[in-house]
């Protein structure tokens, strides 16, 4: 419960940090690059390196992947029928097809599953969701603003993730200074991200988003996760805490790194905003049925 209310605490400390114009403008872009850059490969290397790869495993990774599949698959056919802008379209695939596995998903999972869930969530976040952010993610992102991405660009971040150097570490011991380092480090994650989701919430900007956002939002907390939970189910009989933890991270709010890939394409950004800051704000109340629903799996 601790661990709720502090990400409750840090959301509406940014938020009237922002409206109260204390901070520059750009305030979470400075926020956004520590987090990416720091506090989350710091947390990656730590957890990862204790990691058992088992066939429960490769279903947790492949889950983002079906649900940005399902949610590409959604709002092309929504955008068509309610004649969205390519933006519009766009922008909603990114931020609606992409759970926010990391900087919710991993407090959110130590606050319902433990401590011990960690290591499964930055799985899911590193292998799946980063990863169809790298790729696929970045792939939509230039077609829908009508840009171009190379290659040769999409490989170099793969290669460089910071998974992929957590797991070539796994047989190597870490010194107690490095894994007290790393975990005073991975801890700031869930802080800062908070309080920079609060700085980009601005209600004011719902006029000409509301159908838009209303959509984005019902296929992010219910209509995307109610379909990967019946595929799990119902297709591969999975069952299990990992498969909980798994279907726990398909219902947490947009993904913030997709908001800012969305952005930086010029994807409808007052829209993006409104879905990371609101969806995540919402998926403080749907979450905990979420869990509860998902004992009986």
């Amino acid at each position: 419960m601790s661990n709720i209310i502090l990400l409750f605490a840090c959301l509406v400390s940014g938020t009237a940090i922002g409206w109260s114009k204390r901070f520059p403008p750009d305030a979470h872009l400075s926020l956004n690059a520590f987090i990416l850059h720091i506090s989350l490969p710091a947390l990656i290397l730590l957890q990862i390196h204790h990691i058992h790869l088992r066939s429960d495993v490769l279903y947790s990774v492949a889950m983002p992947w079906m649900l940005f599949a399902v949610g590409c698959g959604f709002f092309w056919s929504l955008g068509r029928a309610m004649r969205f802008s390519a933006a519009t379209t766009g922008g909603l695939m990114l931020v609606g097809g992409l759970a926010n596995t990391s900087f919710v998903g991993l407090p959110m999972i130590e606050a319902f599953y433990g401590r011990s869930g960690i290591a499964t969530g930055i799985l899911i976040d590193q292998l799946g969701t980063y990863l169809v952010l790298s790729t696929v993610g970045i792939t939509v992102a230039a077609l829908y603003s009508h840009g171009s991405t190379r290659a040769s660009a999409v490989l170099r971040r793969i290669i460089a993730f910071p998974p992929l150097i957590a797991l070539a570490l796994m047989r190597v011991d870490y010194p107690a200074w490095l894994v007290d380092s790393l975990r005073s480090l991975g801890g700031t994650l869930a802080p800062l991200a908070l309080v920079s989701v609060g700085l980009q919430l601005h209600l004011d900007r719902l006029r000409g988003n509301v159908s838009a956002l209303a959509a984005g939002l019902t296929f992010k907390l219910l209509i995307g996760p109610v379909l990967v939970t019946l595929m799990y189910v119902w297709w591969l009989h999975a069952r299990g805490q990992t498969i909980q933890i798994t279907l726990f991270e398909s219902a947490m709010g947009p993904q913030i790194g997709g908001a800012i890939v969305a952005i930086q394409h010029d994807l409808n950004p007052t829209l993006i905003t409104l879905m990371v800051g609101i969806g995540i704000t919402l998926s403080f109340i749907t979450l905990p049925a979420w869990w509860y629903a998902l004992r009986a799996i």
